[in-house]
């Protein structure tokens, strides 16, 4: 009984996820992502293994989503193989869309940035790791890799992670709800639920810490089962599924997936912006442009971190500067700020957090730290410039935008940016 244990460059979990699979009696296959997909196919399932692949480039699993060799991984889930994804292998399998599995694939969820919310402040975003508790919230039959648990149970286990925050519109929420695919939440040392840090460690939407596809053979998991004994059940479970060989073909869901608009950028009123560049080479803007040239999108990629500083009164050039001053914004050692500019035939697009967590951070250092008052609002985000070499901004804007490499459509909003 084989499991592949996939890696991709930057993956770092595969000792303790090799053990774990022997733990439960089988035979795990360490498996590159640049090796022969026959070895992948003769596997009985998939274990897409943490870390951080690419180096989490653009956003945590989505060049790894993009590699050819997760063709071959949709194919195997398709016969109804069991893949498991923990922490960025979760991340990689909702960005490739084969969970929660919408028609076609198409991405249906986003695993945004943590954060850490307490009546009401902002203690913290990013990474993060500690034990926390996981209950089974389904049936136990409902997935293949929850067998070996009762419902309302819970483990305690560990979690590390930067983007573990689950995202979606509220009606597809409610459809997964419905179909038990919302399997594991996390609890307090008592089993309740509550939606503020720290039970709930990242901020996901109901409590979410895991989430099948609608056949149930597939899962995206953000904490570590395989560094602790106490989830030998998810693996176990696993087991007793490939040894019933009881494979079914996937199902779509229902959901319909929506249309999302790309207006234009127009700052607010009593607002300034800053537009902040690299002295250092970007290496995340060289692997988006070497993903996209994979996918036979040949462009040239720039990016520069945008801050939007909405104030309560009118512009105040000695605030400008006050801000400035404390650092909060960019480190000078590495970064300059650099005046927007427009180039011809180019595609520009500003992409920020739908609530932008950082943003309001910042906010809340530079009034509580540095005691400046008069700000109402900041906001972070990326602009993105892309120089097609071959054809016009016109004939990729979506292709682009169909890879979804820059953004994801339920965590984040996306402007052209002139």
């Amino acid at each position: 009984m084989k499991i592949a244990i996939v890696q991709f460059p930057g993956s770092n979990c595969e000792r303790e996820s090799i053990l774990a699979v022997k733990r439960a009696g089988m035979e795990p296959v360490e498996f590159l992502w640049n090796e022969s997909a026959e070895k992948l196919q003769e596997c009985d399932g998939y274990f897409m293994i943490g870390g951080f692949s690419y180096e989490d480039r653009s956003r945590a699993g989505i060049i790894a989503s993009l590699d050819p060799i997760m063709n071959i991984i949709r194919e195997e889930g398709e016969k109804g193989k069991p893949i498991l994804g923990i922490c960025n292998g979760a991340q990689i399998l909702v960005e490739t869309g084969l969970v929660p599995g919408l028609k076609n694939d198409q991405v249906g969820i986003a695993l945004a940035s943590n954060q850490r919310i307490k009546n009401g402040h902002v203690l913290g975003t990013g990474y993060y790791n500690t034990w926390t508790n996981v209950q089974l919230t389904a049936p136990r039959h409902r997935c293949v890799f929850t067998r070996h648990l009762e419902p309302g149970q819970w483990m305690a286990i560990p979690i590390a992670h930067a983007e573990g925050r689950f995202m979606m519109p509220d009606n597809l929420l409610k459809e997964l709800q419905s179909n038990n695919q919302t399997v594991f939440r996390y609890c307090d040392d008592t089993g309740n639920p509550s939606p503020e840090f720290p039970v709930n460690p990242n901020g996901s939407i109901d409590n979410l810490a895991a989430v099948c596809n609608l056949n149930g053979n597939i899962m995206a998991m953000m904490p570590h089962p395989e560094r602790t004994s106490n989830g030998n059940p998810i693996f176990s479970s696993m087991r007793e599924a490939i040894q019933e060989n009881n494979r079914t073909a996937g199902k779509p869901l229902l959901y319909k997936y929506p249309e999302h608009s790309l207006p234009v950028y127009r700052s607010p009123k009593n607002s300034f912006e800053f537009l902040v560049d690299f002295i250092i080479t970007d290496n995340e803007a060289v692997s988006v442009e070497n993903a996209l040239r994979h996918l036979d999108i040949p462009v040239t990629v720039t990016r520069k971190t945008h801050w939007e500083v909405v104030l309560e009164l009118e512009v105040n050039a000695k605030l400008k500067d006050d801000i400035i001053a404390t650092g909060e914004l960019f480190n000078s050692n590495k970064e300059l700020l650099v005046n927007r500019t427009t180039l011809t035939n180019s595609i520009s697009l500003l992409i920020r957090y739908k609530d932008d967590m950082v943003g309001r951070h910042k906010r809340e250092v530079l009034r509580d730290w540095f005691h400046i008052e008069g700000i109402r609002e900041i906001k972070k985000g990326v602009t993105w410039t892309l120089v097609p070499e071959k054809k016009t901004p016109n004939d990729i804007l979506q292709q682009l935008l169909d890879t979804h490499i820059l953004f994801n459509p339920y965590s984040h909003d996306c402007f052209q940016y002139r």
